[in-house]
């Protein structure tokens, strides 16, 4: 039987709406005389990186963290700590082909929330990007306190949207995150690129 029109859009942040740009850590790296990488290497250490995304640590300390860790190869904790504060500074920048699709969306009356393992920076991060009010619910990890590809976290964020999960569509360019929110039961497709605009707007059908 064919699967009801999604009547909700659950959206990633990071590798979606947001983008990254590699040169800034590298250029960071380089400056600090780091080995290439490591920044990111060791700021995304899963240990590291679980406890601020479910909400046990801040940003701010999962920063320090990243610094003590860097001190030794930088050079010193003082230039451990500048090279992070730098490399942080950074806030990544929107895609605005997606943000355009995302407005898109709910001017045809159909909900679209952001769906995010995030830190507690994340509202200051919206702000920044110039993003308050571009979504029905912000879902957001580490106020939850459960991240994606949980269960829970999915449950959580088709309540948030009050749409059953069968009803809502969600996008991630991570394949753990796509499988998680299927067997959740959402309809979910890996992001791949601006082509995927043309599939999403046939699939939402508005």
């Amino acid at each position: 039987m064919a699967r009801e029109r999604a009547k909700a859009l659950l959206l990633d942040f990071d590798g979606v709406l947001r983008r990254w740009d590699p040169a800034v850590a590298a250029d960071v790296e380089r400056e600090y005389g780091l080995s290439e990488g490591v920044l990111t290497e060791i700021a995304m250490q899963w240990g590291r990186l679980r406890p601020v995304l479910t909400g046990q640590v801040s940003h701010a300390d999962w920063v320090s963290s990243v610094a003590d860790a860097l001190a030794e190869p930088a050079g010193g904790p003082d230039r451990a700590r500048a090279a992070v504060e730098q490399w942080q500074r950074y806030r990544g920048e929107v895609d605005n082909e997606v943000l355009d699709f995302v407005r898109e969306v709910r001017a045809a009356g159909i909900s679209v929330g952001l769906g995010t393992n995030a830190t507690d920076l994340l509202d200051a991060d919206l702000a920044a990007l110039g993003l308050v009010g571009e979504f029905d619910v912000v879902v957001n990890s580490s106020t939850l306190g459960v991240h994606k590809p949980a269960p829970e976290y999915f449950q959580a964020a088709c309540q948030a949207l009050a749409t059953p999960p069968a009803r809502v569509l969600f996008v991630d360019d991570e394949d753990w995150a796509v499988r998680g929110a299927r067997a959740a039961g959402l309809s979910a497709h890996r992001w791949g690129g601006h082509a995927d605009l043309r599939y999403l707007r046939a699939a939402l059908d508005y």
